[in-house]
């Protein structure tokens, strides 16, 4: 598994084999940019605050707008209090006319599952910062971010790529980034349904992009040989984080945030942490799969983005939006938002959240209050209690973070799998018998979809008598 030492210039042998062979024909940064747009370090200026130092490689357009957004949100509030090294994702939209158009994109898309498609008209930024004490700088402490950016959501991937380049980078500076970069862009391109082999600093990760086609892993294992026998270098998902982690505080209100994801509700997250904020936000969108979380999503959003004014303006309602904020500013300014969850940090008990108690919007005060869900939402399907005793059961057992979170994704699948089909039963009866198409005739015509009808199939053919969860699933489809 373990490479050549890396280094910035390519060999005179690497030069001659790419010349014969397919990667010779490739323009240069092609590679690159089929997996980043580009690279930047962020700093900390005492004149001006945060300040983009670096951006590699050096001919990538990004505006100033971009630049200015992208300075804000690699860094974490001063409220966090993030020492050592954090590591977080936001998400930011690009400039108008500034879409990214690789030529792969569509072809791509067309393979890859809807939740891992490439979002041409958005960065993801994966965020590696660094704040740690150095009596050699004016104001005692050394900040810096290193920033890949993409527009693909391949978290796991990324922050694992981060985790190697960023520690190196800090100590090594622009010429160890260079010499990435140029490792980068001899990677393969990202194919789906294709077993991968990228080498980075001397190491190679061995990767599997999902396909359309792929059958969805759901099957729960006591034993995870495979956990421990993999090497250091295989990446079990390009783009799934530890879900029982992430969503370990909100538990108790899993099946409610099911649904407000489901229906697009406006959701605000407030997290002590960048990383916190993120993780969530991501489970979040990622909780209705197979389903494509298809509203927008912040991961981490700060007061000085260039959409503030408009997710905070009280004139309109709020958009469908699910929002990861840390400053307790946001308490007053989103006041008006139907559903904000407030999350503290991660226990480290061996245990689950108690139940909390629902609390109204006017609870909510500034800056001292406290963790729990406000909303006036009722959940229309009942909590389901097996599952809270399977992880309990689990978490007793010591069982594995990847156990547990194999159990909340087989579940959480299941679960939206249980209203889709009814639905994709529907849809399918309003299709023409293949018997009516014939090239000796004009096409036959879809019947009209008509939500009366679909309710009255619902009554006899819903998931409340297939599935385990109960409740008011008719309410829910209304």
């Amino acid at each position: 598994m373990l490479g050549a030492e890396w280094a910035g210039e390519r060999t005179q042998p690497e030069i001659m084999e790419e010349a014969g062979s397919p990667r010779g024909s490739r323009l240069p940064w092609e590679c690159f940019s089929a997996w980043l747009d580009g690279v930047c370090v962020v700093t900390f200026d005492l004149e001006i605050g945060q300040a983009m130092e670096l951006v590699y490689p050096h001919n990538i357009h990004i505006t100033e707008k971009e630049k200015t957004s992208i300075c804000y949100l690699s860094f974490p509030d001063s409220y966090s209090g993030c020492l050592g090294d954090t590591q977080f994702t936001f998400r930011m939209r690009r400039s108008a006319g500034h879409k990214n158009s690789l030529h792969d994109a569509e072809k791509y898309n067309r393979e890859a599952p809807v939740n891992l498609q490439r979002d041409t008209a958005h960065y993801f930024g994966y965020v590696y910062f660094r704040q740690v004490r150095d009596s050699s700088v004016k104001r005692g402490y050394f900040q810096k971010s290193l920033v890949l950016l993409s527009s693909l959501p391949y978290t796991n991937l990324f922050h694992t790529l981060l985790q190697l380049i960023a520690p190196e980078y800090f100590n090594k500076l622009e010429p160890c980034l260079e010499a990435v970069c140029n490792q980068i862009d001899r990677w393969p391109f990202p194919e789906p349904g294709h077993l991968l082999s990228l080498p980075i600093m001397g190491l190679v990760l061995q990767v599997k992009i999902p396909s359309q086609t792929d059958v969805i892993e759901t099957n729960v294992a006591t034993d995870h040989p495979k956990d421990r026998l993999d090497p250091p270098c295989h990446i079990s998902s390009i783009h799934e984080l530890d879900l029982f982690r992430s969503l370990q505080s909100v538990l108790m209100n899993l099946q409610l945030l099911w649904e407000l994801v489901l229906l697009g509700e406006p959701l605000v997250i407030m997290a002590p942490s960048p990383t916190i904020s993120s993780e969530l936000v991501l489970a979040l969108t990622g909780c209705i799969s197979p389903l494509k979380f298809c509203s927008d999503f912040r991961p981490y959003f700060t007061i000085h983005d260039s959409e503030f004014k408009e997710y905070t303006t009280k004139t309109q309602a709020p958009p469908s939006l699910l929002l990861g904020v840390t400053n307790p500013f946001f308490i007053k300014t989103l006041q008006h938002w139907p559903h904000i969850l407030r999350v503290g940090e991660p226990r480290v008990s061996g245990d689950l959240p108690k139940q909390v108690k629902l609390k109204k919007i006017t609870k909510l005060k500034t800056l001292d209050t406290k963790m729990g869900m406000y909303t006036s939402y009722k959940p229309f399907l009942h909590k389901d209690k097996t599952l809270i005793k399977q992880l309990l059961k689990g978490l007793q057992k010591k069982l594995p973070s990847s156990a547990l979170s194999l159990m909340l994704r087989k579940h959480l699948f299941h679960l939206t799998q249980s209203f889709i089909l009814p639905l994709e039963r529907y849809m399918g009866s309003l299709m023409p018998h293949h018997s009516a198409i014939t090239p000796w005739k004009n096409p036959p015509q879809v019947r009209p979809f008509q939500q009366e009808e679909l309710m009255k199939m619902l009554e006899h053919t819903g998931p409340q008598y297939s599935s385990a969860i109960k409740g008011d699933w008719i309410g829910l489809y209304r």
